[in-house]
């Protein structure tokens, strides 16, 4: 069978191309993968979100760079992808959360806000003269005495983890999870696994001004950015961990080189 072409089927974005492909989701799912890093971790005791600012100038103030937003007293998000269809979705999400606590006087679940920013999403890919949102979220919070975190897709698909990340990084971040994450994480340790996710994705990249920290404790169920000052040593904790890890080649012993020379 021949390979389908995209010519044509990518103009409309309520047109199917014939092996069931909707293109116009596809490229907004490449503006996700060409935004910086995103990571959200779960642990026993809360929820970490973590970010990547990427400064690409110095004449840039880092504060002016928002990636991580706060929805609600007790829940969280981070972005990638593109930052004005990001400032949208979570204008909605914050109205959704107020008119839940009017409606029902209680907070709206983590999960039911982030069902309602998917539905949402998903009826941008089927009216004809919109376009899907470039932008996915990572939402985390606490629900019934319960860490939730939860990673929403440009298309409106839905998927609850346990540690994820979007943007450029999330491969190399998502190997490292794979290999590290472990259900039994303090909230110290789910922070440096997180940290460890983005100066991977990042390629070592990572410093202090770079890195944006929150945090929804499950003891207080409130949303908290971390100050500079406690990034800071989290940050240098992270590179000294690193610069250890580092294997240095030992040194050949005599007998070792004198068997190379007997072999060449």
């Amino acid at each position: 069978m021949q390979p389908i072409s995209n010519a044509g089927y990518d103009r409309a974005l309520t047109v199917f191309s014939p092996d069931g492909r909707l293109f116009q989701i596809e490229y907004a799912r490449e503006a996700v993968k060409r935004g910086t890093t995103s990571i959200g971790v779960k642990s026993e005791e809360g929820i970490i979100i973590v970010v990547d600012k990427k400064v690409s100038s110095k004449l840039i103030e880092p504060s002016s760079i928002e990636k991580i937003f706060q929805i609600d007293e007790h829940i969280g998000a981070a972005s990638s992808g593109l930052v004005a269809d990001a400032r949208s979705l979570i204008d909605k999400s914050r109205n959704e959360a107020q008119v839940n606590k009017i409606r029902y006087n209680e907070p709206i679940s983590v999960e039911g806000l982030s069902k309602k920013i998917c539905d949402m999403k998903q009826m941008y890919t089927q009216h004809g003269g919109v376009r899907p949102f470039g932008s996915a979220l990572i939402i985390g919070g606490i629900s019934d005495n319960e860490c939730r975190l939860f990673e929403t897709d440009p298309s409106g698909a839905l998927i609850e983890y346990k540690a994820t990340a979007i943007g450029s990084g999330r491969k190399k971040a998502m190997d490292i999870f794979e290999k590290k994450y472990e259900d039994t994480l303090t909230f110290k340790e789910a922070i440096d696994l997180a940290l460890d996710g983005l100066y991977e994705a990042t390629d070592g990249k990572t410093t202090e001004k770079s890195v944006e920290i929150a945090v929804i404790e499950k003891e207080t169920g409130k949303f908290r950015r971390l100050s500079s000052e406690e990034i800071k040593p989290l940050v240098e904790e992270l590179i000294e961990r690193k610069s250890e890890e580092i294997e240095i080649p030992e040194e050949k012993s005599e007998e070792d080189a004198d068997k190379e020379s007997d072999e060449e």
